[in-house]
C-alpha cells in the first residue's frame, strides 16, 4: 500500500480527472486500481494530493509519450529511453525501469539491448553514441553529476548542446520519480526493505569474527 493517502475520483479536479479517465475509464482508481499496462496506478492517485505538483509532473510527461498531443521533444526517443532505463535501473526503481523498457521497445530498442542495460559497460551490443549516453547517465545518477571533461566531449561528439540539456533534464526528472516511488511505496516499488540482518540458524553459533582464530 502507498504510504500516503490516495485521491478518489470525486475529489479530484478537472485536470486530474482527465488523466483518471484516460487511464482508468469510469472506475475510481482509489477503489478499483489497475491500468492497461498492469500497474496499480497509485502514482496518479497519490500525486493528485497536490494538484500543482501533479500538473507539473504530467507536463513533463506531455513532452513525449502517451500523453503528448504532439511530441515537443527534439531528442530522439532511443537516446532518451536508454538514459531513462539506466536511471531507473541504477536508482533501483522497478517501476521506472519496467515502464521504460516498454517505452524503449516502441522506439525500436531491441530486447537484447534492454536486457544488457544492467551491464552495459561490458556489453559489445551498444555503439559509441549509446555508450556515451549510458556513461553520462551513470555520471548523473551514480556520481551526482561529476562528469569528466573526457566524458562530456565523447557525448558532445554525438549530441548537440540542446540534446545534452534535454537528455540531462529527462534523466534527472525520472530520477526524481524513481526516488519518490521508492520512498512513498508507489507502483512496483511497493516492496519491503531487502537489506537486513540475516539471522543465524537456530542451532548455529555466532562467529567471533574478531576473535582468536582470526588473530593467529
Amino acid at each position: 500500500m502507498p504510504r500516503l493517502k490516495e485521491v478518489p475520483k470525486n475529489k479530484a479536479n478537472a485536470y486530474i480527472n482527465k488523466y483518471y479517465d484516460a487511464l482508468f475509464g469510469d472506475r475510481d482508481p482509489a477503489q478499483e486500481p489497475g491500468t492497461a499496462t498492469g500497474t496499480p496506478g497509485n502514482w496518479w492517485t497519490v500525486f493528485a494530493l497536490v494538484p500543482y505538483i501533479f500538473e507539473h509532473a504530467t507536463k513533463h510527461f506531455g513532452m513525449f509519450g502517451m500523453f503528448a498531443d504532439k511530441s515537443v521533444s527534439q531528442l530522439d526517443g532511443v537516446t532518451r529511453e536508454l538514459g531513462i532505463m539506466r536511471a531507473g535501473y541504477t536508482q533501483g526503481s522497478q517501476f521506472v525501469f519496467s515502464q521504460h523498457c516498454k517505452a524503449a521497445r516502441r522506439f525500436g530498442i531491441s530486447d537484447e539491448k534492454i536486457a544488457a542495460i544492467p551491464y552495459w559497460e561490458v556489453s559489445p551490443i551498444f555503439d559509441e553514441k549509446e555508450r556515451a549516453v549510458l556513461a553520462w547517465t551513470d555520471a548523473l545518477i551514480l556520481q551526482g553529476g561529476r562528469a569528466s571533461d573526457e566524458l562530456f566531449e565523447a557525448l558532445h561528439s554525438h549530441l548537440s548542446d540542446e540534446d545534452i540539456l534535454e537528455l540531462t533534464y529527462h534523466v534527472m526528472g525520472y530520477n526524481l520519480h524513481a526516488v519518490c516511488c521508492k520512498a512513498l511505496r508507489l507502483e512496483y516499488d511497493d516492496v519491503p526493505e531487502r537489506i537486513c540482518e540475516v539471522p543465524v540458524p537456530a542451532a548455529g553459533e555466532v562467529a567471533d569474527w574478531a576473535g582468536k582464530a582470526w588473530s593467529e
